[in-house]
């Protein structure tokens, strides 16, 4: 973080200096809200929780070396006073984030935002990597993507920060277009639009009208803005009109400003294509799973190009980068053969889709099983899409689709009602079921997918099983 007085942060955050705080004292970082990660020259952060309060864990951060603690009520510490109770810290906070983000862009940092309904962080994570090779990236760990992980990561940027890319999610309208007044991109990237909190927003349309907002935010053309769109999603095509950026396009049509061609996927389900941009080309073999990240790495590519990067050396950096966040299309090849896809960190029905290409791809002639949680937050078009994802598994012939809880329940409904399929359906309670039913059907060499949304937590199915859960292998209960 780029070092401030407490004084200057007090007028910045229109926050109180009190208790011990010395208007010089220096913060010089890292921000946070965990008091354990607090240490010398930090600012501890304090926000009430549904288990524990910040403010009680005050004294511990500045005992670690924190210069002072943000807050919205009275501790015993040096001490910035909000108004407004969570709010008032977390509206503080941006205008911290704020401040620090025209400090480096001041300096010629760029910021680059990051949008879609999926893929979002594990675009983050490659193009982070990518321009890596260009000069110092700040970028979130995770999916730190909301109105606190978005000022905690900006706050990390200082004056050597070349690119600053940050992840930008929405549960609403305005959401985004209130993360870019926190750190302002220049240069706009959205990945496509599908059903991710269909519940919330009420149809596709709104998801569309809340991703490009991302876009609307950016500079004009005139002034440096560029928006790297989706060619191959016709809701994020249509976004070109909604915004005075320059718009660079991505995708495996004709069209496209930055293309894929002559895709393939390896044995080991990874993609392999020919990268064509700026007039030239290249071949790329991917590290990540999926042939869904052809369209993330071409998302890079075309920012890549935007700093001078062409397409030989795009395509050289994308082979080199791989996965970085956790529970994402994870592989793990396990000692008797067994392959475990681990992507259990969040599920829509594109990502679902996408996912069971992968296991069919990964798997050709071996056996497959597909653990499978519900998809959260899709409102009224929920039976459905289940459904749907269990025809998508039998129609690529999954041999055994473990279904856990109660609401992903018609993802089994779907594939038993699947002319033609041979397979098997398992319901079970939660993901402890799950384990038990992979223990009796699991034998060496097969493959497993586990893939859910956040709340089902079958990251843990995947633990079991790499630990060695199979049929003839130890017991993993």
């Amino acid at each position: 973080m780029i070092a401030l007085t407490l004084d200057r942060i007090a007028e910045i955050t229109r926050t109180r200096i009190r208790g011990s705080a010395r208007p010089d004292a220096t913060v010089t970082g890292p921000v946070v809200v965990d008091s354990r990660q607090a240490g010398p020259g930090s600012l501890f952060v304090a926000l009430g929780g549904e288990r524990a309060d910040g403010h009680d864990f005050a004294g511990a951060a500045v005992a670690a070396g924190a210069a002072a603690v943000l807050g919205s009520r009275p501790v015993e510490a040096p001490q910035l006073l909000a108004d407004g109770g969570d709010d008032g810290v977390v509206a503080a906070l941006g205008r911290l984030g704020r401040a620090v983000a025209d400090g480096v862009t001041a300096a010629g940092a760029d910021i680059v935002g990051v949008t879609g309904s999926s893929g979002k962080t594990t675009t983050k994570d490659l193009l982070a990597q990518v321009l890596g090779g260009l000069g110092p990236v700040v970028a979130p760990a995770g999916s730190f993507n909301n109105e606190i992980g978005h000022p905690l990561t900006v706050l990390r940027a200082d004056s050597d920060t070349r690119f600053v890319v940050l992840e930008k999610a929405a549960r609403g309208i305005g959401h985004i277009a209130h993360l870019c007044t926190i750190a302002p991109p220049r240069i706009g990237v959205v990945l496509n639009v599908g059903s991710a909190h269909m519940g919330e927003f009420g149809g596709r349309e709104a998801i569309a009208q809340a991703k490009g907002e991302l876009v609307e935010a950016l500079p004009s053309a005139a002034d440096g803005g560029v928006a790297v769109l989706n060619t191959d999603d016709d809701a994020v095509r249509a976004m070109a009109a909604r915004t005075a950026a320059r718009v660079v396009t991505y995708g495996r049509g004709e069209g496209a400003d930055v293309r894929a061609r002559d895709v393939e996927l390896d044995a080991a389900g990874r993609a392999r294509f020919t990268l064509e941009m700026n007039g030239g080309s290249a071949p790329v073999r991917l590290a990540v799973v999926g042939e869904h990240q052809v369209h993330n790495a071409l998302a890079v590519a075309a920012v890549a190009a935007e700093f001078g990067m062409g397409a030989a050396a795009a395509a050289e950096a994308l082979a080199q980068a791989g996965p970085v966040s956790r529970w994402r299309m994870e592989v793990d090849e396990l000692g008797d053969g067994t392959t475990v896809v681990n992507d259990a960190y969040n599920a829509n029905p594109e990502s679902m889709a996408a996912a069971l290409r992968t296991l069919g791809a990964i798997a050709e002639r071996r056996r497959s099983f597909a653990v499978l949680g519900a998809m959260a937050e899709l409102g009224g078009e929920a039976r459905e899409a289940h459904e749907e994802t269990g025809r998508l598994a039998a129609s690529l012939g999954v041999d055994g689709l473990i279904v856990v809880g109660e609401e992903a329940a018609p993802i089994a409904d779907g594939a038993a009602g699947t002319a033609g399929w041979q397979g098997e359906a398992v319901a079970v309670p939660d993901a402890a079921g799950a384990v038990e039913a992979l223990r009796t059907r699991l034998r060496p060499k097969d493959v497993v997918l586990v893939k859910g949304s956040r709340v089902a937590g079958l990251e843990k199915v995947a633990e079991k099983v790499a630990e060695g859960l199979t049929a003839s292998g130890k017991d993993a209960q």
